[in-house]
C-alpha cells in the first residue's frame, strides 16, 4: 500500500524539522538518527505530520507534550491514530516525561517494536 502524502503540508513539515522540540531533538540526535534502519523526522502521512516514521517497519513514533493530554489534543490524536492504523501503521506514543525520565526504556521499546515488526533482530545491520 502506498502511503498518501498531502504536499500542501510540505512547508509546515520543513519548519517542524528545523524547529524540533527539545524532546524530539533528544530522541533524534541521541538515538533515532543513527538507528540502523532508516527513520524520517517530521514526515507527512496523509494530511498529518508525524514526529518520526520508520517506513520499513510501518511505525510512527510520537513525542507527546502536555497539549496531547487535553481533551482537544486527545480527540485529534485519536482521529490521527485511527487514520494511521487504517494504513497498517503502528503508533508508539511517548510523553515528554517518559523521554526525560526513562530515555533508555523509550529507546529499548522503539528498538524492540521495530525488530518485531521487521520479523527479526537487526544485529546484522549494526
Amino acid at each position: 500500500m502506498t502511503i498518501p502524502k498531502d504536499n500542501s503540508q510540505l512547508e509546515n513539515a520543513r519548519r517542524l524539522r528545523r524547529e524540533m522540540t527539545p524532546h524530539e531533538r533528544k530522541l533524534w540526535y541521541l538515538f533515532l538518527r543513527k538507528y540502523p534502519v532508516k527513520i524520517y523526522k517530521q514526515r507527512i502521512i496523509g494530511r498529518f505530520i508525524v514526529d518520526f516514521y520508520c517506513a520499513s517497519a510501518k511505525l510512527v513514533i510520537e513525542a507527546d507534550g502536555s497539549q496531547h493530554y487535553e481533551p482537544q489534543g486527545m480527540a485529534y490524536d485519536a482521529e490521527r491514530s485511527a487514520f494511521l492504523s487504517a494504513l497498517g501503521l503502528e503508533v508508539l506514543r511517548f510523553s515528554n516525561r517518559d523521554i526525560d525520565s526513562n530515555f533508555r526504556g523509550v529507546c529499548m521499546q522503539i528498538d524492540m517494536t521495530i525488530q518485531n515488526r521487521l520479523q527479526g533482530p537487526l544485529s546484522h545491520l549494526r
